[in-house]
Parts: C-alpha cells; sequence; structure tokens
C-alpha cells in the first residue's frame, strides 16, 4: 500500500523485465522533442505541458507506441543544470503538478538553474492509454476487511478477483507492458527528448525505486540523484506489505497518543490503550450501521490509514473521532472520509496502475491458502491495516498477466546520491533506507529523527532542505557522519488541536502529501 488510501511502498529487486536484455531504449527509439505549450494554473503560473511518445513494448521499438505526457517549469538562469526529473511515488502517482510544486518550493536561485520535468508514468492520468480497470471499485459500503467468517472472506475475494479479470477484459494487451522495467526505459526516452546526455532525478515513495532502478540500469545517464521516503529494494512486494503493516500499526499507535495528550481538547481520556479501544469500537459499530450510509468498517480505515503518512491530518482525524465518540456526531467522520479516504476518479486510475505494476513486477502467492496464512499472523501483532492491506494487493493472486524476475540494486559507479528518510516512516520503513544506502555505495543518509511523516523535504523542515539545496546547488553532501547516516534532523513537533491558536501552518506539508496521493 503504497500511495492512496492504502498504498505499499515496497521492493528493492527492481522488476526488470525479460526486457531488460533487450537494447537500452535511447539507442533504438527515435524521441522527437517535446512541443511545449502554457498549461499555467493559478498556483503555477509558468508551468508548461507536453507528451513524448514511447515504445509500448522496449523489446519491439517499432512497434506500437504509447503517450507520456510532461510537464516542464523551465529554467532561466544564465547557469543551467540539465532537467531534474520529479515522480511523487504510487505506483501511479500522477507527476504533473509536481513539477510546479517542487520548482516553486526550491530556493528561486536553484530552482533557475533546471527544467523542472514532471511526467505521468505509462498508464496514468494524461498518458495515454490510461489505465482504468474496474471503475468505482472502492465505492461505499464495502465489505468488512476482516473475515470473521467465510461469507466475508469470499465476498473480498470476490472482489479482488473480479478486479483483476476486469483489468485482463479491459487492459490486456497493456498489462504485460506496465512495470517498472519499462517505466525506466520511458525515462531514458524522456531524456533523450529532453535532448540531454544525463538527468537529475527527484523522487519520492515509488519513486525512489523507479529512481534507483533507472540509476541500476543507466548509471552513466545520472547526474544527480534524490530519494526521499525508500523503498525497501530486497522486499519486492509481497514481503514488503506483510512488513508495512507493523509500521502503519505502530503510527496509529502514535496517533492514540497524541489524542490521550490532548484530553482537555477532545474528551477521550489520557490513556492512549483506553482511547485506542474506542476507536476499534467506533470501527465495530460502523461494521453494523455505516456512517452516513458511506462509512463502514473499510471506508473507516481507509480513513485514517492517510494520519499514517502525514500527521498534519491528525487534527481532523481526531476531530471526527471525538464527535461520533462523544456526541454521536458522524458528519465530521464523513467529511473526513470524504477529504482523505474517498477514492475519486483518478484514484481509480492510480489503483489500476499501482496493481499492473506490482503484480507484474515480481511473483505474488498464487495460493489464496498463503495469503490467508500470513494475514492472520500479522493481524495478531498489527490489527490496524493488514487485512485492509492484504485486500488492496489480493488481485494479485489472480493477475492475468506472468510475474517478471526481479533484479536486484547494487551501484557504486555513481558519483554521488543523496538519500532523506524519517526514523519512523510507516509507508517506507527506515531499515529500506538502511539498504538503499548500502546498496548504493557512494550515497549519503540524511535522517530525520523522530519523525514519522512520508516524504519529509520541501515540507517546512529548514535543516533537510539545507542539505537538498546544497546538493542541487553544486553536488555537496553530508560526509562522516555517526553510524547509519550521515545527518541527522530533528524532527518537526507534532501539530497542535485545530482549536489552538498556536497550531503550525501545515499548508506546504498538506500540498506535497496531497501531490503524493498516500497510499506510496
Amino acid at each position: 500500500m503504497l500511495c492512496g488510501a492504502t498504498v505499499v511502498l515496497a521492493g528493492s529487486l527492481a522488476a526488470v523485465p525479460a526486457e531488460a536484455g533487450t537494447p537500452r531504449a535511447a539507442d533504438t527509439v527515435h524521441a522527437a522533442e517535446p512541443a511545449w505549450k502554457k498549461c499555467a494554473t493559478d498556483d503555477y503560473p509558468t508551468l508548461q505541458c507536453a507528451s513524448v511518445e514511447v515504445p509500448l513494448d522496449h523489446a519491439d521499438p517499432a512497434g506500437r507506441t504509447i503517450t507520456l505526457a510532461l510537464s516542464r517549469v523551465p529554467h532561466t538562469a544564465k547557469k543551467y543544470q540539465g532537467p531534474l526529473l520529479v515522480n511523487p511515488g504510487g505506483p501511479g502517482g500522477s507527476g504533473l503538478t509536481l513539477a510546479g510544486f517542487v520548482a516553486s518550493s526550491l530556493p528561486k536561485k536553484v530552482a533557475a538553474q533546471y527544467d523542472v520535468i514532471g511526467f505521468d508514468p505509462r498508464g496514468v492520468g494524461a498518458s495515454e492509454p490510461a489505465l482504468d480497470c474496474a471503475p468505482d471499485h472502492f465505492g461505499p459500503v464495502r465489505p468488512d476487511p476482516v473475515p470473521t467468517s467465510p461469507e466475508v472472506e469470499r465476498a473480498n475475494l470476490v472482489r479482488a478477483k473480479s478486479f483483476a479479470e476486469a483489468c485482463g477484459r479491459k487492459h490486456g494487451d497493456l498489462l504485460p507492458h506496465i512495470n517498472t522495467g519499462a517505466a525506466v526505459r520511458d525515462l531514458d526516452v524522456i531524456r533523450r527528448a529532453l535532448g540531454a546526455e544525463r538527468i537529475n532525478y527527484f523522487g519520492y515513495s515509488y519513486g525512489t525505486y523507479l529512481g534507483a532502478v533507472y540509476a541500476k540500469l543507466f548509471p552513466d545517464r545520472v547526474r544527480r540523484l534524490v530519494l526521499d521516503s525508500m523503498v525497501d529494494p530486497t522486499e519486492v512486494w509481497y514481503d514488503s506489505n506483510l512488513n508495512q503493516n507493523l509500521a502503519f500499526n505502530n503510527r496509529h499507535r502514535a496517533f492514540m497518543d497524541w489524542v490521550a495528550k490532548y484530553d482537555s481538547t477532545y474528551r477521550l481520556g489520557t490513556d492512549a490503550e483506553k482511547i485506542e479501544a474506542k476507536w476499534y469500537a467506533m470501527r465495530a459499530e460502523l461494521r453494523k450501521a455505516p456512517a452516513g450510509g458511506k462509512v463502514g468498517a473499510a471506508e473507516l480505515e481507509d480513513t485514517y490509514i492517510p494520519g499514517g503518512y502525514y500527521n498534519g491530518y491528525w487534527p481532523y482525524l481526531a476531530e471526527a473521532f471525538a464527535a461520533h465518540v462523544n456526541d454521536g456526531d458522524d458528519g465530521p467522520l464523513v467529511e473526513a472520509y470524504e477529504n482523505f479516504g474517498a477514492n475519486d476518479a483518478s484514484g481509480d486510475n492510480g489503483y489500476s496502475v499501482y496493481t499492473a505494476v506490482e503484480c507484474r513486477d515480481a511473483s505474488w502467492p498464487r495460493d489464496w491458502a498463503q495469503w490467508r496464512k500470513d494475514t492472520w499472523e500479522m493481524y495478531e501483532r498489527a490489527p490496524f491495516m493488514t487485512w485492509n492491506n492484504t485486500w488492496y494487493n489480493a488481485p494479485c493472486a489472480f493477475w492475468p498477466a506472468e510475474s517478471l524476475r526481479p533484479e536486484r540494486i547494487d551501484n557504486d559507479a555513481l558519483p554521488s546520491a543523496l538519500l532523506f528518510q524519517a526514523t519512523d516512516d510507516a509507508a517506507t520503513p527506515y531499515q529500506g533506507a538502511v539498504t538503499v544506502h548500502r546498496l548504493l555505495g557512494r550515497s549519503s543518509l540524511v535522517v530525520e529523527s523522530g519523525s514519522g511523516n512520508h516524504g519529509i523535504t520541501l515540507s517546512g523542515n529548514a535543516c533537510l532542505d539545507r542539505h537538498l539545496v546544497a546538493y542541487l546547488t553544486d553536488g555537496t553532501v553530508p560526509r562522516g557522519g555517526r553510524g547509519e547516516a550521515e545527518a541527522v534532523c530533528a524532527g518537526l513537533p507534532d501539530p497542535k488541536p485545530l482549536t489552538s491558536k498556536a497550531a503550525p501552518d501545515t499548508a506546504r506539508g498538506s500540498t506535497l502529501h496531497g501531490l503524493l496521493d498516500p497510499r506510496g
């Protein structure tokens, strides 16, 4: 559940398909220069848009082509450092707006030296064709994720299997070509279309995996590499999803600790364990009588999972929780679901690409008994998200395209890479960053200590951003730190309740996390 309400960021056996043995894309594909046109928004007035054609199958460069949507904030400085490609993760996240965000969030002097390039990976958003296997697959009210009876388990299995079958019927010609390896080769076509010998790359979440695989396959075409909130490349994808459940359970309990700290506001008590019991009691009530006819047990989990990605959501989630428990008022809960948990049309597309990539990238158990056994064992340790996450990934048990052979990531050839990671990140647990740091031999790791947020640069932590800016300015990275990291920055304080005049300004953080589309 990497992106979205429940997206898992997993993997680091970079899934590189059978295409791995084919000629490198840029050596065989003609890439026309993009025809940029204005597509400005109120927030990003200099944004431009274009498209580029890439082979559907990189092993057949003269065959069918598909179209990738691009965005750009062009450089304005005399000193030009080349294109900076940015990716928000997912898999399945749209990167078009992210270009505007990154360009406007960096110091003007630095951003002006780059063409900041956003892109929608194959199958995503404005790229054509875009995947949408089963519209409204997450429409409320879904069966309870926890299969407390054979009937509930069958209902969830039917949903998962029918989604996989719908993908095969609707996009059977595309599914063999929607995977990380193909997307990596697309990046190199984009590089050639931009006329650049090398690219700079800045990826969040699953975008770190995409960038690491690119650096593995095209090391001589990487100038600078920034990876924020790292997928573990040794756990693609089944194991990473299982292990993610523990981290999300811990973040949910951290949220309970935070609620307990503000009993004067939320009136839910000062004992975090008892508050957590009230949350599960609310879940049991909604399972029987969904709030507003929309928020059952599954939708409640969808609503609170984003709080594991970003603590700026906690005050809103706490108010909804308190309104239900203390006043029997479900209006705030329904509003929180609509803001954080509901899947809209873009979510349908994102989930379709998410499953297409993860199910194709690496092997998944095809025996449902294995899923059931592993999930119940994990549920005993981490009940908050485990079954919800399993059903999110369950289409992979029935996927109509064969899985590819993963390739391990390692690279000592890059001149440098800069990695960022929060110690308590739930979506991409900390150990993944340690692993990537080891596998990218000349990388530097900057750790945000005591933070559980996912996607931590350009979100208000000046210490982190100083390292990012120094690297993008002239390649400077921290060296000689102690232990696993070259540099450590203190995490930002947790938010205050919304009624507090001391509440911090979380606008920039929430903007970024909206672009990252929690659930990778």
